[in-house]
Formats: C-alpha cells, sequence, structure tokens
C-alpha cells in the first residue's frame, strides 16, 4: 500500500518518547508499504535528520512549524472562538493541507496515517482510508493535570482544554477508521470520550533493545536520574511534588544522594531550587545522557498527571536500570510492582522505596534484570508492531 503519514514531530533522532514510537512504527510498516512522511519542522536545523529516513521512506516533506508567544495568544483566542482545543489550534498550518492534497492529487495515496492527535485534522481533509495513531488519552493529560496543579490558573486552564479536548478526542475517534491505542486503559479513556467503542487496535509502544543496550551502573551509585522535557506540564508538575514531598526525606537519610534532571527547558522555579541545592542537577536537554545513566541508582518517574506509555520505563528496562514510578507513570504497562519496577504514589513510599533501593544493590539488580526480560518479551518492535499488519494488509 501507499501509505502518507503525517507527524507533529520529525522522528529521528528518536530521543523522545513520541520521536521513539513513531520511528519504530515507521520502520515496521516499511518493511512491507511504500510511506510518505510528512512532518513538521521547529528549527531549520532537523533538515539534517531527514536523510536518516530515506531508507524508511518512498518520499520526506516538511513544513515549517513557528512557536512563539504571540502565536500562542492567536491560537488560544482562535480556539476559544472557533470552540478547538488550543493544542489543535495551535497547530493549524494551512501549508500542511495544502501540501497533502497536492500530493495525493499528484499520486494517490491508499491510506493515511496521522501520528498522534495532532495530525487528525489534515488526515481528515483526504477521502481514503484514516488511521489515527493514539500515542495516549490527550484529554486525561490536563484533566489530571487539573487535580494535581498547585497554581490556581493552570487548573483553570487545564479544566477548560480538558472539556475541549474530550469532546473533540471523541469526535475524532468516531470519524476515523481505524485507531491504534497504546493500552487497554487508553482504549477505555478513549471510548468515554467518544460515547461508546469505535474500531481501535491495540498496540504498545516498543523499542528496538538492541539499540538501548544495557548500561552497567557504578558501584556505589547514589544518583538518581529523571528524563522527560519539562516543558509539558505533566514533567515539570512531577518534578514539582518529587522535591517536596520525597527529596527532604531521602536527603535527610542519604545525605550523598544526588538527582540529575535531564529535560529541556526547564521553569524559572526549577532552575531556582536547583541553585539553591547543589545535589539537583539540571542539565536541560543532554544528546547522550549515558553518564548519568551510569550515575544513577534508578530512574524516577513522578508522574501525577499523563497517559499513554513512559518510553523512558521502556529504556530504562532495555538498560537494566531499576524504576520507580507512581502507579500513573506505568499506567498501561506490563509492570509487576516488586518484581520488574516499584511503585509508590505518596511521598514517604516513594523515598522508603527509593531507599530500598540504594540500600539493597542486589535487589536492584535483580528488577533490572527482570525489566530487561519484560522488554525483550514483550516490547521488542518487531513483535509488538505486528497488529499494524492487520490495520495495513
Amino acid at each position: 500500500m501507499r501509505v502518507l503519514m503525517l507527524t507533529q514531530v520529525l522522528p529521528y533522532p528518536p530521543v523522545s518518547g513520541p520521536q521513539i514510537k513513531t520511528y519504530y512504527t515507521l520502520r515496521y510498516l516499511s518493511r512491507r508499504h511504500r510511506i510518505t512522511l510528512v512532518s513538521f519542522l521547529r528549527r531549520v536545523e532537523e533538515e539534517a535528520y531527514i536523510q536518516a529516513l530515506r531508507p524508511y521512506c518512498e518520499a520526506v516533506h516538511t513544513v515549517r512549524l513557528r512557536r512563539s508567544r504571540e502565536r500562542d495568544l492567536m491560537a488560544l483566542m482562535r480556539a476559544v472562538y472557533s470552540g478547538e482545543p488550543f493544542l489543535i489550534a495551535r497547530d493549524h498550518a494551512p501549508a500542511f493541507y495544502r501540501l497533502i492534497e497536492r500530493l495525493h492529487r499528484k499520486d494517490p495515496f491508499d491510506a493515511v496515517h496521522a501520528d498522534q492527535l495532532n495530525m487528525a485534522p489534515y488526515a481528515l481533509s483526504l477521502p481514503i482510508r484514516r488511521v489515527l495513531d493514539a500515542h495516549n488519552a490527550v484529554w486525561r493529560i490536563p484533566a489530571r493535570l487539573a487535580e494535581t496543579a498547585r497554581w490556581r490558573l493552570i487548573r483553570w486552564f487545564a479544566r477548560w482544554e480538558a472539556r475541549r479536548l474530550k469532546a473533540y478526542e471523541g469526535a475524532i475517534c468516531r470519524a476515523f477508521d481505524t485507531v491504534l491505542v497504546v493500552s487497554a486503559a487508553d482504549r477505555e479513556a478513549l471510548e468515554e470520550a467518544a460515547g461508546g467503542p469505535f474500531h481501535a487496535v491495540e498496540m504498545p509502544i516498543a523499542i528496538d533493545p538492541g539499540e538501548f543496550p544495557p548500561i552497567p551502573r557504578e558501584p556505589g551509585s547514589k544518583g538518581l536520574l529523571h528524563i522527560g522535557g519539562l516543558y509539558w506540564p505533566p514533567n515539570a508538575e512531577g518534578i514539582r511534588w518529587f522535591l517536596r514531598e520525597v527529596w527532604p526525606r531521602l536527603c535527610a537519610v542519604e545525605p550523598d544522594v544526588r538527582l540529575f534532571v535531564v529535560g529541556a527547558r526547564p521553569p524559572a522555579d526549577l532552575q531556582r531550587w536547583a541553585a539553591r541545592d547543589p545535589r539537583i542537577h539540571l542539565l536541560g536537554f543532554v544528546a547522550d545522557p549515558t553518564p548519568y545513566w551510569r550515575q544513577s541508582a534508578a530512574l524516577i518517574v513522578p508522574l501525577r498527571a499523563g497517559s499513554g506509555i513512559r518510553v523512558k520505563i521502556l529504556e530504562a528496562w532495555s538498560r537494566g536500570i531499576p524504576v520507580v514510578s507512581t502507579s500513573i507513570g506505568c499506567e498501561g504497562l506490563a509492570a509487576r510492582p516488586g518484581e520488574n519496577l516499584l511503585v509508590a504514589d505518596d511521598g514517604p513510599a516513594f523515598a522508603e522505596a527509593l531507599l530500598g533501593l540504594l540500600r539493597d544493590p542486589a535487589r536492584a539488580d535483580r528488577i533490572g534484570r527482570a525489566g530487561q526480560e519484560t522488554v525483550r518479551t514483550l516490547y521488542d518492535y518487531r513483535t509488538a508492531c505486528r497488529p499494524l499488519d492487520g490495520v495495513y494488509p
């Protein structure tokens, strides 16, 4: 089949969760189908990565996506007057519509694959088979953020956006021929939004374990690692919660503990927090975080809002690094608390789980090995992506 894949983020290099998921989906599809990729680009420098995608694509086309506070304000006004969610209004680009319509007229496609909800409106403009690759149930992200955010304005906006996203996402699921969901929990959330069942196919986020090899940790490692873009509110709120509720308890017992926070665009309040405590290393974006994996006793996933599957846990499992997560952080995964990761939802329990790993390296190693086995068995893209064979026969 000739498949038109639409992505909001260029799926290379595979360093963020969305990029990793899309990259391995693209690789799997390219084995049997002819793929034309059309993606937004945020920076001109990203054009250098297109060459790495050509082995999997018949053609690659891009459209610049410009972001600024002024453009965000205009998008908010558009959302207010149109009834769209802000998330959708922000990525409205007439040039993208024109490009894909021109490509389809020139050499028609058999199907269009919209990667994430942001790309759904573009897919709807084409009169062909439509598949939505739902990385998560998007409406649940602001809905949960509204319950946990400390600042009143954020809670108000999150509730406002959640209502619009729930209605919009439900309508999109009903409009598409097939919706790929990453877990049963996401399917249920999307069915709630849609007001009932729709044609959904479950396919977890997957990776190539061989490209995320084990990383031996330094003996006596006292580091804790967090990975995730801090411009994404759930990640920033999770770190704030960790610093308020968990960090003081850890430092009181293990004064040598260190926190490595890897993630682009950290907010000003987190920068001030790190400036006051030399044990907190706020590192921003790091192209290769291998040194921090080596120095860390565990990966922390202190999410209290979100949806979908956390790719960072799959990477930690593949690398043999123990994970301590909240229930929301490991939602949708084949998590076996106490075996392939530890789960804690309040400050004292989260701190105690981490202290247990710091004090018992042998247990930490057992949990790390169990995570590696989980990835090899369930999340290798060569087997996990097989549901695509039924979606694209």
